[in-house]
């Protein structure tokens, strides 16, 4: 499905996403950790005294005592599981960044409704679940709509629908960043919902953030949005 039109349905999903909030692993360890291990320096400190301290007519009572003992070594074990998920965590971190910079230089097909026209030719590609009728809007980085057109798409994944920049009135618009958006209808006229994706060239990756940002035609994406890479053609 390409040329000036192309065909699409209703969820469209945004082409620059948000940054994702930075999550840390050393919360788990200074924070939860530092709590825990303060808590069981206080026990040790307490049960070793209350040893050097108790009457020895009156000893300490033996379940008591058990019961204490094994608190200990609960508490214990508690501090070295936290120690090691937080060994787990700085792993997959690193397996993220590695995998990531794998990306850099390679075309990405991503989540997103924001694709940048080149040469008179922008290039989004459409997941039409059924056999729909869709209608397209495409609209410029003002948010002014330069397109609109109605199509028949059968289903299909990764459907490439290409504009070649004209509007409806016959104007030959710039290049530059423009979005998609799409509503469909089945043929028992029921909503249909289309998702729209785009590819671009990864130029860097942002290894501060978690998980690892890719810096895909000026937005940035994680790797979960990464749905395919697309090999390029060898002269």
């Amino acid at each position: 499905m390409t040329t000036t039109n192309a065909a699409t349905a209703p969820a469209v999903v945004s082409g620059t996403t948000d940054v994702p909030k930075s999550s840390s692993s050393s919360s788990m360890s200074s924070t939860t950790g530092s709590t825990l291990a303060g808590n069981f320096q206080t026990f040790l400190t307490l049960l070793t005294t209350q040893l050097q301290n108790q009457n020895p007519l009156d000893p300490l009572d033996t379940n008591q005592f058990t019961q204490q003992l094994v608190q200990f070594a609960g508490v214990e074990q508690q501090l070295k599981t936290n120690e090691s998920l937080a060994q787990l965590v700085t792993l997959q971190q690193t397996t993220q960044a590695t995998q990531a910079l794998g990306f850099v230089g390679k075309t990405a097909l991503v989540d997103g409704s924001t694709a940048t026209m080149k040469n008179s030719s922008a290039t989004w590609h459409l997941n039409v679940p059924t056999d729909s009728t869709v209608e397209i809007s495409i609209a410029n980085s003002s948010g002014q709509t330069v397109f609109t057109g109605k199509y028949t798409a059968a289903a299909g994944t990764d459907i490439p629908f290409t504009w070649n920049g004209m509007g409806n009135d016959g104007t030959q618009w710039p290049d530059g960043k423009y979005t998609i958006s799409a509503t469909g209808k089945d043929v028992a006229n029921n909503n249909v919902g289309i998702a729209a994706q785009v590819q671009g060239v990864v130029s860097s990756v942002d290894l501060t953030q978690s998980p690892p940002l890719l810096t895909i035609d000026g937005a940035s994406y994680t790797l979960s949005q990464v749905k395919s890479i697309i090999a390029t053609s060898s002269n």
